[in-house]
């Protein structure tokens, strides 16, 4: 394999995130600042409402994949409060809907660090390919979240699956990596920590497949097979040495 570029999915291959989206103080620390607005809404209220209109957005959309917008989910609870709304000024009402997720990310947010040598990995492979991140993940978190750690640099370009509708595996999203690469699906390499959404999604397309078995993520998918297994972010090293040693005619079984 001629290796031109890396795609990496971000939260469990990248970056150790875990969130508790089930904590009440996310909805009271939420339910008391919308008191600031003027909108009057119980911890429960607030949590019962969220999840409905998450429900409706996956009811109304038409794909096989479906990925939310939660800065429209907040706009849309906003939007079902006329009378606040207007009083409010127009540029606070504008940036609210965006605030609110944020909000809501960071207080259900426990832990957000790199996996090991993750920087000193990204620092290597930066000097020799083209780097792009692709991520089931919401825009208004997944780039804060990547600058927060240190990452964003790395990746041109960065696709987020709330951007675009669908999320893994639909292979619309790994064509888009592929493009804003510029590159064929034969010179790119998936790394990620999913074996159905990353590894089934990536091969779908005719990208070869790392698979990080971290401490997240599906590790069996009926059929799934990925080109090479890691344990230890650090052992990508060794998996592109193994696809450039079958480029070069060396052989080797895979792992």
């Amino acid at each position: 394999m001629n290796i031109k570029a890396i795609v990496f999915d971000i939260n469990g291959t990248l970056i150790d995130i875990q969130t508790d989206e089930g904590n009440e103080e996310v909805y009271r620390g939420i339910s008391h600042f919308l008191t600031y607005q003027g909108i009057q809404a119980h911890r429960w209220e607030v949590r019962d409402e969220y999840y409905q209109l998450m429900d409706e957005q996956r009811k109304a959309g038409i794909e096989a994949f479906p990925e939310l917008d939660v800065v429209e989910l907040w706009r849309e609870y906003l939007r079902r409060r006329p009378e606040a709304c207007q009083a409010l000024h127009p540029e606070k009402l504008k940036w609210m809907p965006r605030f609110l997720a944020e909000m809501y990310r960071g207080m259900s947010r426990y832990r957000l660090q790199l996996y090991p040598e993750v920087k000193n990995v990204l620092d290597e492979l930066s000097q020799r390919y083209q780097l792009a991140a692709l991520s089931d993940a919401q825009s208004a978190w997944a780039l804060p979240e990547m600058r927060a750690v240190g990452i964003e640099g790395y990746f041109q370009p960065i696709i987020v699956s709330g951007d675009c509708g669908y999320r893994k595996p639909d292979s619309r999203i790994f064509q888009a990596a592929l493009d804003g690469l510029d590159r064929l699906p034969e010179n790119v390499l998936f790394v990620g920590n999913d074996m159905y959404h990353d590894i089934y999604g990536a091969s779908q397309v005719g990208m070869k497949t790392v698979f990080f078995s971290s401490n997240q993520g599906r590790k069996k998918a009926n059929g799934v097979e990925p080109d090479y297994i890691i344990y230890q972010f650090a052992e990508l090293r060794q998996a592109i040495a193994f696809f450039e040693r079958r480029q070069q005619g060396g052989g080797g079984e895979d792992i």
